[in-house]
């Protein structure tokens, strides 16, 4: 199949789900469509390569398209943003053949049928390894757009959800811990087919409440000081909620949980700043909407620093999340 038979088929796939918006989808120079004039854009961009952010022995295609979908979908539902547009640069190597493109299509499809996005154009090259590149195009209010600068003292931090399962899932890949039944059943599940937390973060930004937030996507150890320092403020961290296919891979590794939790990654789980006065209130409500529990894990200080309490000890909290360059 040559190039052009190839964007063909993609864009067979792609578009049924192109809303009336899309003047111009795949098989021109550039994607077209008519903006909202009530709202603003949100725009985000994120990249996957081979053997840096994942392995194709670990995950299907599928999969992997999942993932790299579900990315970019986070970090607009961390702004309280709803996904509207995607475009997809694919670069893989000789031996990747056509099906295993469609099958990484079919997987961003999952996501974005989900989401409620079109994927409407994009770029495909040969390239040493898998890359895929997408950039997310993405609608919010402005009174209802949240950033990680705004948090104040006092702010409850609260996650969407138990942490540490990507990474346990990651171990159990890497045959650096052995779990069995439903414990690595959800490892696997975190880490292979992740979910990005968008109504959670549109119900979020809606709440003059929530102050700022942001996703999960490099742990939490390292996430939250990301939104300390555009807030200028620190943080303490004392109640780490951990996934139990986590707690189950720290006790085999004989390392501390709450440890464990902290230094993971690619959770998408958000994390939010609120108003402490609004905490119990939005959290019996969050729970009504999603039956799932807002956790808290800690509270915004006035001194930069950040701590963690480990039993009756505060103890620095470093980054230990994923970095890119470090």
């Amino acid at each position: 199949m040559r190039e052009d038979d190839l964007v063909v088929a993609i864009r067979a796939l792609v578009d049924a789900d192109a809303p009336a918006r899309v003047r111009v989808g795949i098989g021109d120079d550039a994607a077209v469509w008519q903006p909202s004039r009530s709202h603003r854009s949100a725009i985000t961009t994120d990249a996957l390569i081979e053997d840096v952010h994942f392995k194709r022995a670990w995950a299907s295609d599928r999969e992997i398209g999942i993932r790299a979908m579900v990315a970019n979908v986070s970090d607009l539902a961390a702004m309280g943003a709803r996904p509207i547009l995607a475009t997809v640069a694919l670069g893989f190597p000789s031996a990747f053949g056509n099906e295993n493109v469609l099958e990484l299509y079919r997987g961003m499809l999952e996501v974005a049928r989900q989401a409620r996005l079109c994927i409407v154009g994009g770029d495909l090259t040969r390239a040493p390894v898998v890359t895929i590149a997408i950039t997310l195009v993405g609608e919010v209010r402005d009174s209802n757009l949240k950033l990680r600068r705004g948090a104040r003292a006092g702010d409850a931090i609260v996650v969407t959800g138990p942490l540490g399962a990507a990474r346990a899932g990651l171990d159990v890949l890497r045959e650096s811990v052995k779990l069995e039944g439903a414990l690595v059943e959800e490892a696997l599940r975190a880490y292979r087919t992740p979910q990005a937390r968008l109504a959670q973060g549109r119900w979020l930004g809606a709440s003059a409440n929530v102050h700022a937030m942001m996703d999960c996507s490099d742990g939490l150890s390292t996430d939250v000081a990301r939104l300390c320092a555009a807030s200028g403020t620190g943080a303490l961290i004392d109640d780490v909620p951990i996934a139990a296919c986590a707690a189950a891979a720290a006790r085999a590794l004989g390392v501390d949980a709450a440890g464990y939790a902290l230094a993971g990654g690619e959770e998408y789980e958000l994390i939010a700043a609120i108003a402490p006065r609004a905490l119990t209130y939005l959290s019996a409500r969050f729970h009504a909407r999603f039956n799932r529990a807002l956790l808290r894990v800690g509270e915004i200080r006035k001194d930069p620093e950040m701590l963690v309490r480990i039993g009756d000890r505060l103890e620095t909290l470093a980054p230990a999340g994923f970095d890119h360059f470090a």
